[in-house]
């Protein structure tokens, strides 16, 4: 996926979950986070960041916050809406045959149904932007929702179907993604299970740039 045109700043602070203040061009700017997760490690002062402008009528601010240098060196998309719209670029890429969008199952809404030489696929795709010592960890804070997605995709194995999550690694040079036990055990736990249980847990390496974020490649974790 290709944003457009993108402008750097630095990040001053970020006052609840949706806003953060930057300056850029010497200029205190307002901007939205496209991230609702914690991101404590990324959003530091004085951190270089990455902006863009929709242009979307009627908007409180006039850039999105979408990417981030950690250490001032690797580059972090931190776009919550980027791993779908990567990961649905990348089926179309593969010919896929079928894809369906926000397929409900069971008492979830999961990302995607897909038919891949006519096998139908379910799965749930997550973003991973969190990085300790070369390795990708999943979530960055308690996510009560993701559990009952994997808990959802247990079930669908048991029922017959095929089922999948996909962590998109929003980050360049890491290739694996472990669950974060310590932030929340829980959805390690259901990991655990879900692997014992069938589903195939994807990785997806993708080429990041400040307008760019793109899925090379699809391993399996």
């Amino acid at each position: 996926m290709w944003y457009g045109k993108t402008e750097e700043a630095r990040f001053i602070d970020r006052p609840n979950r949706f806003v953060a203040h930057v300056e850029k061009n010497g200029k205190i700017e307002t901007v939205h986070v496209v991230n609702t997760g914690r991101c404590r490690e990324l959003l530091i002062p004085g951190a270089r960041v990455i902006l863009h402008r929709p242009g979307t009528p009627g908007r409180k601010t006039d850039y999105d916050l979408i990417a981030v240098y950690k250490n001032d060196e690797m580059l972090i998309n931190m776009d919550s809406m980027a791993p779908n719209r990567a990961v649905r670029e990348w089926l179309e890429e593969q010919n896929c045959e079928e894809i369906h969008p926000e397929y409900t199952y069971g008492e979830s809404r999961l990302d995607f149904m897909t038919v891949e030489k006519g096998k139908k696929t379910l799965l749930e795709v997550k973003g991973c932007t969190l990085e300790v010592n070369g390795i990708g960890y999943f979530p960055d804070a308690p996510t009560v929702r993701g559990v009952k997605h994997l808990h959802e995709l247990i079930r669908a194995r048991r029922e017959g179907w095929n089922a999948a999550v996909g962590f998109v690694i929003q980050m360049e040079g890491i290739r694996n993604v472990l669950p974060n036990r310590q932030t929340h055990p829980e959805f390690a736990e259901a990991m655990t299970l879900a692997r014992q249980e069938g589903v195939e847990i994807r990785g997806y390496l993708c080429r990041i740039r400040p307008d760019e974020v793109k899925i090379i490649e699809q391993t399996v974790l």
